[in-house]
C-alpha cells in the first residue's frame, strides 16, 4: 500500500508536515515507542500487563511483550497513527472494542513472535477497562509522546469563544418560506 500526502501552499504546509509526521528531534532521542510501555506502567501500575505469552524464539515467557507494548506497536506501526493526539489513541481503543476498524490476526503485534496470538486476550482486557481507565491510559500516552503539549482535558480560557456584545438590536432575518415565492 502506498500513501501519498501532498501539501500545497505557503510556509504553513511545511510546519503542518513537520508537526504531523515527525517527532521533534530532542524528544526522539530521549524516548522511542519501544520504551514507552515501561513509562506507562510506571504511571498506571494497576494496568494489566498481559505478558505471560510464550516466545516462539526461545520458548520462555516474553515478559517485555506487554499489552501496552503491543497497543503502541499496533497504533504506531500497524495503523500508522500519530502518537501525539488523543483522538488517534481513542480510535485505536475503538478498534480494540470493535467499534472502529477491523483488527486482523495476521498483522497484530505478537502474532509472529509469540506462540499464541494475543489479539483476543488484549481485546478482552481493553473491554474490561472502565471508561476512566481508558481515558487515563490515553492521557498518559499523549503526555509521554508529546510532553510539550498542555495536556489539559478542559479548554483554556483563551480558546473559549465569547459571544459578541452588540448594543443595537438586530432585525430578524426573513425565513426560508418567503424565499420560495
Amino acid at each position: 500500500m502506498v500513501v501519498s500526502v501532498t501539501v500545497l501552499g505557503s510556509g504553513v504546509g511545511k510546519s503542518l508536515h513537520r508537526n504531523l509526521f515527525s517527532i521533534q528531534p530532542a524528544y526522539a532521542q530521549r524516548i522511542t515507542p519501544s520504551d514507552v510501555w515501561q513509562l506507562v506502567y510506571q504511571q498506571l501500575p494497576d494496568l494489566p500487563r498481559e505478558n505471560k505469552y510464550i516466545s516462539k524464539e526461545n520458548g520462555k515467557v516474553a515478559e517485555t511483550n506487554t499489552l501496552v507494548n503491543r497497543l503502541i506497536r499496533y497504533h504506531v506501526y500497524t495503523k500508522g497513527r500519530a502518537p501525539i493526539y488523543r483522538l488517534d489513541w481513542k480510535l485505536t481503543l475503538a478498534d480494540y472494542l470493535g467499534a472502529n476498524e477491523i483488527m486482523y490476526d495476521n498483522t497484530y503485534p505478537g502474532n509472529d513472535s509469540l506462540q499464541k496470538n494475543p489479539i483476543d486476550g488484549d481485546k478482552a482486557v481493553i473491554a474490561r477497562l472502565t471508561r476512566s481507565q481508558r481515558d487515563a491510559l490515553v492521557q498518559v500516552l499523549v503526555n509521554i509522546f508529546n510532553p510539550t503539549s498542555q495536556n489539559t482535558l478542559s479548554p483554556s480560557p483563551d480558546t473559549i469563544a465569547t459571544p459578541s456584545k452588540s448594543t443595537t438590536p438586530q432585525s430578524p432575518q426573513r425565513g426560508g418560506a418567503e424565499l420560495l415565492r
